[in-house]
């Protein structure tokens, strides 16, 4: 039952209207009885109307009180025509309708957009000056070319900025393609068009189905590698053809220098694939990963990607500890002694002789943190405590060497199992499988027995034999076998398994795993549960046994050589991050005897791509290993230039570039989302309006009413200002009446 009394509404019900009568009605009784009960009328009677006042201003809040104003336009009515100028209006396959085009030619979306604007069907609702007609761009790119990786689409504000700067809006159109990604949900604007009766038709453009298609979608290469070392590099190709594609990818670097790999790619899925690739030189070098157009593919501008790696001549620290010379730790030191990118050191338990001694040897266990901290990797052989081996101490430094200076360290069991004793100390924790303690010497096989690589050992890098990836799994099988593996049960959780036993399984566990990589802290652990793999030499040399211990040696060491400099060694996570990422910054400082800084700060000075520069101090923890953390988010894309030094110290700081690659929040290529358009139109009281039919929508448009008055409604009865006032006279009201006490 709503009434008003000028701009002032109600909307009370038939029960709320009969409750606020019956509660005046009493009120009233009893302001008049307490009238005649005072002694002082005077006072009473401006008391009891205050009291009249403030209960009708309650009972007036029951019936829903709005002030109402209402805005008469002084305009002409308006239709406001909103197109989609974004970056996936750029996509090849929007059908012109026969009006436009008899053949039904396919365009871009934004050419679409442009034949529609440009039609003479619009100059029938502007005829006679019956209607305004205005034409609005929304999501453009901005000027800044930087900028344009972020920018996207918003459907939403562009809508309600219509709203209100319109008050005589007859009629909204939104030509679009429908894809948005920045902003409120679209159907938020939908909703307040609906309350302001105002139709929003909307006009699709696009395909709703992906475009024939190959899209690179990342190139995820290391940032650096050492020079004359093979380099993996992962990509990923996502097809939408409908149809197996046979094509080449190409790596190719700055000088011209090429290599190439055939892949297959399976219709309308994603590959994950690999190419391997060999640094020749020192400094950055960019290169450059495509494949040709195939047949029917309609976007072509997303079939290569470039970036960047830096080539080093690293010195790769080695500590290699083992008990007995056995075969294994021979041709292992071989190995890495003839190896140029590595600095040997070799550390021998002999039980009868004694300390070993020769080249490459030490004498003893390194017990100062300086000096173990020089060491890159640490491989323990067949070692335990006691008997002049290791001391728990000793196996302490290590875990921290390994979790907090980011040091490899690789597990080379053996036949007398020592290993089993490190189970007491706190390199327990770092062992990545559960051992069989009923066989502490191992099982023996009397004939040999091959490896077999796991899905994750074909595709890594530590495993990667072949001179290419297809030839690597006819190397792997072509190995000798062994006759000797460690007493391994399982994998423990949060491993990888990259190859396990051929012939044998653990129980319920499966096959049983004989190479498992896992990471502890900033550092990497690898398993190796045999020790036959001096005999791949068989036949072919050096070759397949030095190369497995090197890339072992450089996987290993690879964070801890990002960025080392004279006293402060650094690597961060991701190494290539996207605007929007947090980077995890992780720093080893060190005093000028070698030791790990243990007072002093370590600060960082972040350059972005823009040219500005802040300065960030990093995090010490309660470790005694030097080790500081920080975190900073990536704003844009570009070269970052970090540099790190030691706070109030002369030492030359360690300086790096992390490059932030781009990723295009708005893509080209992707389907249309003509959904999106329909919901909105539905819930506006309108719909969306096929491009063959627009001249349904110019009649449907010419019938619509006079817009109505704008009317704005301000309610009172929850509004803030009217809850202040009802507490200011009851306030009033309360004190009155204790002075009309007194008096």
């Amino acid at each position: 039952m709503p009434f008003h009394i000028q701009n002032l509404h109600f909307s009370p019900t038939l029960l709320t209207l009969a409750v606020g009568i019956i509660a005046a009605l009493i009120l009233v009784i009893v302001c008049i009885a307490s009238y005649r009960r005072s002694p002082n009328k005077k006072r009473s009677a401006v008391l009891e109307c205050l009291r009249f006042f403030i209960g009708l201003l309650v009972i007036a809040l029951l019936w829903q009180p709005e002030w109402l104003t209402v805005i008469h336009p002084n305009t002409k009515p308006r239709i406001a025509i909103l197109w989609d100028d974004s970056k996936s209006m750029t996509t090849t396959d929007a059908q012109l309708p026969q009006l436009f085009s008899p053949t039904k030619e396919i365009v871009t979306r934004a050419e679409f957009t442009s034949q529609i604007l440009k039609s003479s069907l619009w100059n029938s609702l502007s005829a006679n000056g019956d209607n305004e007609i205005i034409t609005r761009a929304f999501s453009s790119l901005p000027e800044d070319t930087s900028l344009h990786a972020a920018a996207g689409t918003d459907l939403t504000s562009p809508l309600e900025e219509t709203l209100e700067k319109e008050s005589n809006l007859r009629a909204a159109i939104v030509i679009s393609d429908g894809d948005w990604n920045l902003g409120q949900p679209p159907v938020s604007a939908a909703q307040k068009f609906l309350l302001r009766k105002v139709p929003l038709f909307t006009i699709p453009t696009g395909s709703s189905v992906r475009l024939p298609d190959l899209d690179l979608l990342a190139v995820n290469a290391p940032t650096y590698g050492i020079v004359g070392e093979n380099i993996q590099i992962p990509f990923s190709i996502r097809s939408s053809l409908d149809r197996e594609v046979k094509t080449t990818i190409r790596l190719r670097d700055d000088t011209g220098r090429e290599r190439t790999k055939a892949i297959v790619l399976p219709p309308n899925k994603t590959t994950f694939d690999t190419m391997l690739w060999k640094l020749e030189k020192e400094g950055s070098s960019t290169l450059d990963l495509s494949f040709p157009p195939a047949q029917g593919e309609l976007v072509a501008s997303n079939n290569t990607r470039k970036f960047t790696m830096a080539g080093k001549p690293e010195k790769i620290r080695v500590l290699v500890i083992d008990s007995l010379p056995r075969w294994e730790y021979r041709f292992l030191r071989n190995a890495l002694s003839r190896d140029p990118g590595v600095e040997l050191s070799c550390l021998l338990f002999h039980p009868q002789l004694g300390i070993g001694g020769g080249p490459d040897y030490v004498d003893k266990f390194p017990d100062k943190i300086e000096d173990l901290a020089k060491y890159d990797v640490i491989f323990i052989g067949d070692v335990g405590i006691g008997n002049g081996q290791l001391t728990k101490e000793q196996c302490t430094l290590v875990r921290g060497l390994v979790e907090n200076q980011a040091s490899g360290l690789v597990f080379l069991p053996g036949p007398q199992g020592n290993q089993f004793s490190l189970l007491d100390t706190d390199l327990a924790d770092l062992v990545p499988v559960y051992l069989d303690a009923s066989k502490k010497t191992g099982n023996t096989e009397a004939t040999p027995s091959p490896l077999a690589l796991t899905s994750d050992g074909a595709s890594s890098l530590l495993t990667m034999l072949g001179d290419t990836e297809e030839d690597n799994p006819l190397v792997w099988r072509s190995l000798p076998g062994f006759y000797w593996h460690a007493p391994i049960e399982r994998a423990k959780a949060g491993t990888t398994v990259l190859a396990v036993h051929a012939n044998r399984s653990s129980g319920n566990y499966g096959r049983i795993p004989l190479i498992i990589t896992k990471t502890a802290g900033s550092g990497k652990i690898l398993y190796m549960g045999i020790d036959s793999a001096w005999r791949w030499r068989r036949g072919v040399e050096d070759k397949y046994h030095y190369r497995f211990w090197g890339q072992v040696a450089r996987w290993m060491s690879y964070q801890r050589n990002m960025a080392a400099g004279q006293r402060v060694r650094i690597f961060y996570t991701p190494e290539r991050p996207a605007p929007g990422d947090t980077v995890t910054l992780h720093a080893n400082a060190f005093d000028k005897n070698g030791a790990p800084l243990s007072d002093g700060n370590v600060t960082l000075s972040l350059t972005a791509p823009n040219g500005s520069t802040r300065s960030i101090d990093l995090n010490k923890d309660d470790s005694s290993w030097g080790s500081f953390t920080g975190r900073f988010a990536i704003d844009s894309p570009g070269a970052w230039k970090l540099s790190a030094g030691i706070a109030n110290d002369d030492a030359k700081p360690v300086e790096t570039t992390l490059l932030a690659q781009a990723v295009d929040l708005e893509k080209t290529g992707q389907p249309a989302r003509p959904e999106v358009l329909e919901e909105m139109s539905r819930i506006a009281k309108a719909r969306m309006i096929q491009p063959d039919a627009l001249t349904d929508l110019i009649k449907e448009i010419t019938a619509l009413p006079e817009p109505r008055p704008l009317e704005n409604r301000i309610p009172l009865w929850h509004h803030w200002i009217t809850l202040t006032s009802i507490i200011v006279l009851l306030a009033i009201f309360w004190i009155a009446r204790k002075f009309n006490g007194q008096f």
